[in-house]
């Protein structure tokens, strides 16, 4: 069975808080209910434990042979990154626990100011189009092609190799 996580990172929160609950879907909902209440004020109901089950996600893992990644390359102002970052965190809401990327960075290139890559893990390729089908994904796409330079490039990677040094 897959392992699911909660991360207070992917709430809107006041305390910033960085708390990760990761475990079997029934461990992760009671943990995070009871981390909700007593830490950020909320009552465990019925309701936070819907809301809760339904943002939980896969827990990642690191990519490994037979995975898939997918680097989006692109051009933005300074202007333009900020509404990425607010189509990210609308797009992570909107996906709920449909989302089958396991993590993703956004790296800004040194030599060339306003260039962006962003990469973005998946267990296999058939979760990256599901991912990529979802009406969520669709959201983000169309949002992005109003706040970049030009068209993104995209590169589809089976994973050969993953190793920690």
């Amino acid at each position: 069975m897959t392992r699911k996580i909660a991360d207070c990172r992917d709430m809107p929160s006041e305390s910033g808080c960085t708390l990760a609950i990761t475990g079997e879907e029934e461990e992760v909902v009671a943990a995070a209910a009871a981390h909700a209440a007593t830490v950020h004020g909320h009552t465990d109901n019925e309701e936070l434990r819907a809301a809760i089950r339904n943002d939980l996600r896969d827990a990642p893992s690191e990519a490994a042979p037979g995975g898939f990644v997918q680097l989006i390359e692109f051009r933005a102002d300074a202007q333009g990154m900020e509404r990425f970052d607010e189509l990210a965190q609308q797009w992570k809401h909107d996906i709920g626990s449909d989302r089958t990327a396991g993590w993703y960075l956004v790296g800004a290139d040194r030599d060339e100011p306003g260039r962006y890559v962003q990469i973005v893990e998946f267990p296999s390729y058939e979760d990256a189009m599901s991912n990529s089908k979802h009406p969520a994904t669709g959201r983000i796409a169309a949002g992005m092609s109003e706040l970049v330079d030009g068209e993104p490039s995209y590169r589809n990677l089976d994973v050969v190799r993953a190793e920690t040094p």
